[in-house]
């Protein structure tokens, strides 16, 4: 019966993302990161894949909004946004708080080089894996996602102090070309 659950598990990811063989908590390095279209904090849908061919993505998760360390992360995002912007990259903080709540702790943070994006319905942090099971919010996981759409690599030992300098310098070690 567990054998039977599992493959119809498996069948039913594989037809969700789009025919990849790929078990949500089981992305790694090399796997086509799962597609998303999520409503960021300055109001707009921004999809993975608007910028597939275009761009570097990079996609933190952190757990909940108007949190100590959360508010820490993004807060060293905006302070490290120049070192990160100096790359051909996308890059955005997400949570599963709803798109209104992520907008007022932008606010508070200052937040306008980047976009706090929401997933209140835990679809896409399903999809990524990213879902604590205890908790119900997402772990703190950052995810490098090259232009061809495919995961560079995966972070799961976030400094909080210092978030916005490690995705700069991992961006540098993964290679992603500086803009011209």
């Amino acid at each position: 019966m567990k054998k039977v659950l599992s493959s119809l598990m498996a069948v039913g990811l594989s037809f969700i993302f789009g025919g990849a063989k790929v078990h949500a908590a089981d992305l790694k390095v090399g796997d086509q990161a799962p597609d998303f279209s999520l409503k960021g904090s300055d109001g707009k849908t921004h999809s993975l894949k608007d910028f597939e061919g275009k761009q570097a993505v990079v996609l933190a998760w952190f757990p909940k909004a108007f949190t100590g360390g959360c508010t820490k992360e993004c807060k060293s995002f905006q302070a490290d946004s120049d070192a990160i912007k100096k790359f051909n990259v996308a890059y955005f903080t997400a949570s599963v708080d709803t798109p209104e709540e992520n907008t007022k702790f932008a606010e508070s943070l200052g937040v306008k080089d980047y976009a706090i994006l929401a997933d209140p319905t835990r679809e896409t942090a399903k999809a990524y894996g990213v879902v604590n099971k205890e908790r119900g919010f997402a772990n703190r996981w950052t995810f490098y996602i090259g232009k061809d759409g495919k995961i560079l690599a995966i972070d799961k030992k976030i400094n909080t102090d210092k978030a916005g300098s490690q995705v700069a310098a991992e961006l540098k070690k993964l290679h992603i070309p500086e803009k011209g």
